[in-house]
């Protein structure tokens, strides 16, 4: 309403300017305005309803960088641009932009197809365990890898079961594989004890002992060092340690035993091809191939994942290769 100076202009009686007065104050303060100019100032993510009460006077307000929520205020902008050109509501502009983003996922961004690919791929890893204990003689075990790959489908085995979407299967099938390479390793060692090689297996023994105790130390040890380093505000040391894919989640340390199975290969390149195993390479060249586009689908997105598995392809490619190329061409 007009302050206390356009009474003022009344009582001298100008009339005129009074007049001019008052509408130009009442359009400054009046309440549309005001939401005018904050909306000048931060965007808006009010959603108004057709159906629903009137809106209030007040307006909402984000900052830069807050996130917005999925009930509508994402596709703000879309739904109130929408809104002016049909007279229509946000809520329904943002429910049209919703579906609109569902109906565009297609197989190339489906985190479900990914990982249900690359679960399938790892089945073909522990069924070729499987078989390669059932058809293969155990000299062509590698005892290298057979070890990369339980402490790989441990890690895995959990990371599964907490990355989101969650992958069961392929959850299922690392607690498999487990079991397999186990088997493989057992086979191993009999067969190296049969040919008098008992300081060998002795030596394996004593190094399998020497890494549980070092994992199970730092899983029980983990926590309270995590806490020490996020709570002493080192700056880059503090926020890596409190990361969600940091050294203290299993987001790091999956994807860091899939970079044990490529430098086992990589250090394996001139590898005799009798001994290798044309299932077992063939289960990693997929399941690198299709794990390098899933890391990049999950939450919370794991580059390191997508990096190990690019390398993991090359490598067992290689090994495939050169297999197929001695037995078959």
């Amino acid at each position: 309403r007009p302050s206390n100076p356009i009474h003022a202009l009344i009582k001298n009686g100008n009339k005129k300017c009074t007049l001019t007065m008052a509408i130009i104050s009442r359009i400054i303060f009046s309440p549309p305005t005001k939401q005018a100019s904050t909306a000048l100032l931060l965007r808006s993510t009010r959603v108004t309803n057709f159906l629903g009460p009137k809106p209030s006077n007040k307006i909402a307000i984000r900052r830069f960088a807050d996130k917005t929520t999925s009930n509508g205020t994402a596709a703000t902008e879309n739904a109130t641009s929408a809104g002016t050109k049909t007279g229509g509501t946000g809520s329904s502009s943002s429910s049209s932009s919703s579906s609109s983003s569902n109906n565009n996922t297609t197989w190339w961004n489906d985190a479900k197809f990914w990982g249900g690919a690359g679960a399938i791929a790892g089945w073909g890893m522990s069924g070729a365990a499987i078989y390669d204990a059932v058809q293969s003689s155990p000299e062509v075990i590698s005892l290298n890898m057979t070890g990369v790959l339980i402490v790989y489908s441990s890690l895995f085995a959990r990371w599964a079961w907490i990355v989101k979407p969650q992958n069961l299967l392929l959850s299922a099938c690392h607690v498999t594989n487990v079991g397999a390479q186990i088997n493989q390793m057992r086979r191993a060692l009999e067969y190296k004890r049969s040919n008098g090689e008992d300081e060998a297996v002795n030596d394996i023994l004593m190094k399998a002992g020497a890494t549980a105790v070092a994992g199970a130390a730092f899983v029980l040890g983990g926590p309270a060092l995590q806490n020490a380093l996020v709570n002493a505000n080192l700056g880059v040391v503090s926020t890596v340690a409190g990361a969600d894919a940091g050294p203290f989640t299993v987001h790091f340390w999956a994807p860091m035993s899939k970079w044990l199975i490529s430098g086992a290969s990589f250090f394996e390149l001139d590898r005799p091809t009798d001994k290798i195993s044309l299932a077992q390479y063939s289960a990693l060249t997929l399941t690198g191939f299709f794990f390098s586009r899933y890391a990049l689908l999950v939450t919370p997105i794991n580059y390191t994942l997508c990096s190990v598995n690019v390398a993991l392809f090359g490598s067992s490619a290689w090994h495939l290769g050169r297999k197929i190329k001695a037995d078959f061409l």
